[in-house]
């Protein structure tokens, strides 16, 4: 048995679903992309400022490591003629240096691990109210216990 298709009826259900489809879109689909779109901007925003904390922790090490460089080329050009004094300096300078280096990679550091706490925060506060705005949309009510 042969049952032919009625035309009437699929073209309604072809024009209903990209009507929905129209406005899922608007109010749905596009503002959780964009937010998605943000989200992933943070992220790499985030991600670039890490990279030039640490190439910045890495420059000051190293200006500090040439800091130490130079003060040794001159406790050995002054070895000879002040050898016990020279050393004693060389080494008060470069623990200076070093704990300067320490300090301000640990600056660097918690900077960056607070930086990233924070933005895990936001992402995670902005993620729950999305899901609950959503989820109040799509029930049309208030959800019991939500908090806004």
């Amino acid at each position: 048995m042969h049952i032919p298709p009625n035309w009437g009826i699929f073209g309604t259900l072809i024009v209903s679903f990209l009507v929905f489809w129209f406005i899922f879109s608007r109010i749905f689909f596009r503002p959780f992309l964009d937010l998605l779109t943000k989200r992933e901007q943070r992220f790499k925003d985030l991600s670039e400022r890490t990279e030039k904390l640490i190439k910045d922790a890495k420059a000051a090490d190293e200006q500090h490591q040439q800091r130490i460089d130079a003060v040794r080329r001159e406790a050995y050009a002054n070895r000879e003629a002040q050898r016990r004094q020279a050393e004693a300096e060389a080494n008060a300078m470069l623990e200076s240096a070093k704990a300067d280096a320490r300090a301000t990679l640990d600056r660097a550091s918690a900077r960056i691990e607070d930086e990233l706490r924070r933005a895990e925060q936001q992402l995670d506060e902005m993620g729950k109210n999305l899901a609950t705005e959503l989820a109040e949309r799509v029930l049309g009510r208030p959800l019991n216990g939500a908090s806004h």
